[in-house]
Order: C-alpha cells, then structure tokens, then sequence
C-alpha cells in the first residue's frame, strides 16, 4: 500500500493539521500563528511550504468555506501573523490520512480524530499535550534539520513525543485543552490566543531546531 502524499517514508513535506470546532475561532489562529512561526524562523516560504512543512487546519463541525472569526484575525494582527485567504473546512477523512501531525485544541477533538481510524492515534494530541511532551525531549536526540532534513526531525519529533505520551501524564484533565473563544469578547480571544503562541513555541522550535528569534 502506497502512504499518502504528505505522509510516509520518501515524502518530501511534513503536514501538520490543526483541528477544533468550527474552523473559524482556535484552529484558524493555531494554524497562522503557526506558519508565522516557522517564517520568523526559516525565512520566506516556497508555495505552501515552510522547511518542507504545511499546515493547515480543519472543524469537527466545520463551517465549510466560511471565513474566519472577525476577532481571531484581530489576534493575528496583534501578532504579525496573516489572515488573509482563510477558508473554513469541515474535517474530512482525507485530511486525517495526510497528516504526519495533528494537533487538537480539546481531549475530546483528539478523540474523534482519532475514531475516524486511519492509525491516526499516535500522531493525534491536543496542542497542549504535545507541547507538554515536547518540553521533555531532549533536542540532541533528534535528526539535525541541518543533515538530514526538517522532514525527518519531524517526524522523530512526533514518534518520541508519541513514546512518552504513557509515561508524562498532565496535571488535570484541563491542562491540555484551549477552551473555545467564539461568541466572547475580543480581550477572551486575545487571552486564548496568548495561550495558543505560547503552546506553540517549544513545538515550533522542536521541530526546526531554530530557537525563537527576538
């Protein structure tokens, strides 16, 4: 059986997919507050791709074609980050088959990533989760980008990340969920987008291995 374009051995990106509700409030932002990330780090993107990696992001209830929340294109003006083009999408198999990383805002869109099959369950945390794993890796461990591609560092990325998942356990049940913003006032969704850059250091930066640049 041939993997995926996207996903496998031989493939020449790495796609990262985000996932909450609607597609129009947490993920639209995780999405572009992630690609802003890997271009602060990596320079201009060719296409789609970053240093080999794409990401996108989908709904469990997606508002197909809608744009994104008024609100969470505020958030990403306040953090440089491009909301321009947006298009809501409703998850669909196809999305979860490409995926060599999915990134869930909730337990509970992690679950039902995971109940559409696909062997999808160890590539499938929610956000939180994953930087929470990500924290206890050690880089030196890792694929040096430099040598052997942002691709394969990746990919080892989620297979340790993956590896640990039994062992670090959260503190509670909450500490890996990034609660739903939509319908709240502007200063909500700036918290949750403050909450949602900061998961996203640690795993940008595990996955190029460039540090922030301030």
């Amino acid at each position: 059986m041939t993997a995926p374009e996207g996903r496998g051995i031989g493939t020449e990106v790495f796609r990262i997919l985000h996932v909450s509700t609607g597609n129009v409030c947490r993920s639209p932002i995780t999405e572009r507050l992630t690609r802003h990330a890997l271009v602060h780090r990596l320079g201009s993107p060719a296409g789609d791709t970053v240093g080999g990696l794409i990401v996108e992001s989908a709904g469990t209830w997606g508002h197909e074609g809608a744009p994104m929340e008024a609100n969470a294109e505020a958030v990403l003006a306040d953090f440089g980050a491009d909301a321009s083009g947006f298009t809501g999408r409703e998850l669909l198999d196809e999305h979860v088959i490409r995926a060599d990383l999915v990134l869930t805002a909730t337990r509970d869109h992690r679950a039902q990533v995971i109940s559409m099959g696909h062997s999808a369950g160890l590539r499938t945390f929610t956000l939180k989760e994953f930087t929470r794993l990500v924290r206890a890796i050690d880089p030196a461990t890792l694929p040096d980008p430099r040598q052997e591609g942002m691709v394969e560092r990746a990919r080892a990325l989620v297979r340790a990340a993956a590896a640990l998942r039994g062992w670090l356990l959260a503190p509670s049940a909450e500490a890996d969920e990034v609660n739903d913003p939509y319908g709240a006032p502007i200063t909500y969704f700036r918290s949750v987008g403050d909450e949602i850059n900061q998961a996203l250091d640690p795993v940008v930066t595990a996955l190029t291995g460039v540090p922030t640049r301030h």
